[in-house]
Parts: structure tokens; sequence; C-alpha cells
């Protein structure tokens, strides 16, 4: 067993190319078979369709959430595809393994007038001001994932171009525009950064703490959560609101699914029509506040 599992970590970086988070999360995934397999006083190798199913329903059991049970079950299909392919198993179990229904979940979006309140809310007297300002601002106009603002770089920052070199899920690399605002906030965090004492080997990093380090999730995450309430927003938020966001005010200025798809770096379509649902809603409110015939105008009108 221990080693299948080195193999499957060795097969998911070198092969597939996936993220330190995701390869973790799939041996944390890998682990929660392994431990029922022990209970159960099973072989992983010999387990049929009809096992899986029974260990997925230990799992709604457990009362795990369907979007986590459903990543779970992600991870024991790519680790049956692996010994499928390097030959320790003849025939897949998982190929059938079906994943718990999931309802459909809207995220937070902010809109323009909130992402420019929570810019106001820095203060730009601190010495990290600028760079959190040019780190709202290039979540927002970009659309990235945390993951890969905190390991953007300086050499894959074009500003002839107008486009920044992203690395993305499965090393996957896509090129977005940034904008005249995003790179103004930047020039001006780059300002502060020069007078920085930055750590060897972290020089190239754009975004950096006060150890010349650059910075965490965690960070980024409490951060945009501070200035959220500093700045009087109620919504609860991350930064992935701001990918999020991003996608939405590109749909609702009239871009297409595809070329949302192509800057948010989504393998599926399917992953990136969730926005289409966001709009649909935001239409629906437009329609009951200012159309003539809505149902809050018409209760209005009869009394």
């Amino acid at each position: 067993m221990t080693d299948f599992i080195s193999r499957f970590r060795r097969h998911l970086r070198l092969l597939k190319g996936v993220s330190p988070n995701t390869l973790e999360a799939y041996m944390h995934d890998v682990g929660k078979l392994i431990t029922w397999c022990s209970d159960e006083g099973r072989d992983i190798t010999t387990l049929s369709l009809n096992d899986l199913e029974t260990f997925s329903a230990s799992l709604h059991d457990l009362g795990i959430a369907p979007s986590s049970h459903a990543r779970i079950l992600c991870g024991i299909r790519a680790f049956y595809h692996f010994l499928t392919l390097d030959g320790y198993i003849d025939q897949d179990p998982s190929e059938l393994l079906e994943s718990p229904v999931q309802n459909k979940y809207l995220p937070e979006v902010l809109s323009t007038t909130e992402v420019d309140m929570l810019e106001q809310a820095i203060d730009l007297t601190k010495w990290e001001g600028h760079r959190n300002r040019a780190i709202i601002e290039t979540l927002f106009s970009c659309g990235l994932r945390v993951s890969e603002l905190v390991t953007l770089t300086l050499s894959n920052i074009y500003e002839e171009e107008g486009f920044i070199r992203i690395m993305g899920k499965g090393a996957k690399e896509r090129l977005v525009p940034i904008s005249q605002r995003a790179l103004k906030e930047l020039h001006l965090w780059y300002a502060d950064r020069r007078q920085m004492k930055i750590k060897p080997g972290e020089e190239d990093y754009v975004f950096l703490n006060r150890r010349g380090a650059h910075l965490t999730r965690t960070m980024i995450l409490i951060m945009v959560k501070q200035y959220a309430i500093q700045a009087g927003i109620k919504k609860t938020i991350s930064p992935h609101t701001l990918r999020h966001s991003f996608a939405t005010a590109l749909l609702e200025g009239g871009a297409s699914l595809r070329a949302i798809q192509a800057m948010l770096g989504h393998e599926s379509i399917g992953t990136t029509e969730i926005y289409t649902h966001i709009d649909m809603t935001t239409l629906r409110t437009e329609i009951e506040q200012h159309h003539p015939r809505n149902i809050k105008n018409i209760c209005t009108t009869e009394k």
C-alpha cells in the first residue's frame, strides 16, 4: 500500500502536473478509502463497484456535504484510474461510481461600486496600503485564483502588450488581459516594494510581506475579509468573490462564455456556465424593480 501511494503521488505530480493543493486533497481522499478498507478488513485492489458504493454511502452517513463528497469520489476515481493504467488491477471499479446530486450554488458577487468601497477602505498611509489596493484591483481586473495571485511574478507581466501570464491548475498556462487601472496600482506598489529588503529567491514575486517573502493564501483571505468589514459590506466574501465578480461583470458587459472560460482557465465550459445563472438572477431583480408589470408594482397599485 505504501508503494501504491508513493507511485500515485508521483503520477499526479509528474504526469498529471496537478497543483500542490490538489495533490494533497487527492492523497487525503484516498486516505479515507484506505481507512475504510482497514476498518472493513478489505483489500483496496480487490474492491468492486458495489464496495465503492458502500464506501460512498458511509460518507453520506457521516454528514459530509455533497460538494465535499463529490470531491472525495473524484480523488478515488483518479486513484483507480492510476491503478488500472499501471497494471495493478485489470478493471477500474470506479468507472460507473456516481457522485451525489449537488444543489446549484450561486456564489456571492460584488458590484464595481462595492469593489471600489473595498479599495477605499484601505489606509494608504500604511506601508502595505498600495500593495493591498493592487492586490484587490488585480484580483478583480484579471479574475485570478488566489493561488495564482500569490505566485504571480514580475517576469510574467507584459505591460506593453497588456497581458499577464498565469500558471493555472494542472500546470496549464494562459494569458489574461490586465487593465490600465491594475497596472497603475501595481506601479504605486512597486515604489514601496523597491525600498524593501527582499529574501533571496523571492525577488521575482510581485506581492511580498514585511519580511520580503511572497504572501500566502491565508494572508489574502484575512485581508479581504477585514476590508469588507471596514467598508460596511454585509456579504460573506473571500478573494474568490473577486474572481466571481470579474466573470459576472464580463458576462453582463456582453462577453461570450467561451471568452470568460479562457480568461478564468476553466477546463470545461460547464464550470463557466454557472455565471449565466447569476446573470439571470440579476435580470430577474431588474425586472421586478423596474418593469411596469412586475408583481411589486401590481401589489402597490392594488393597495
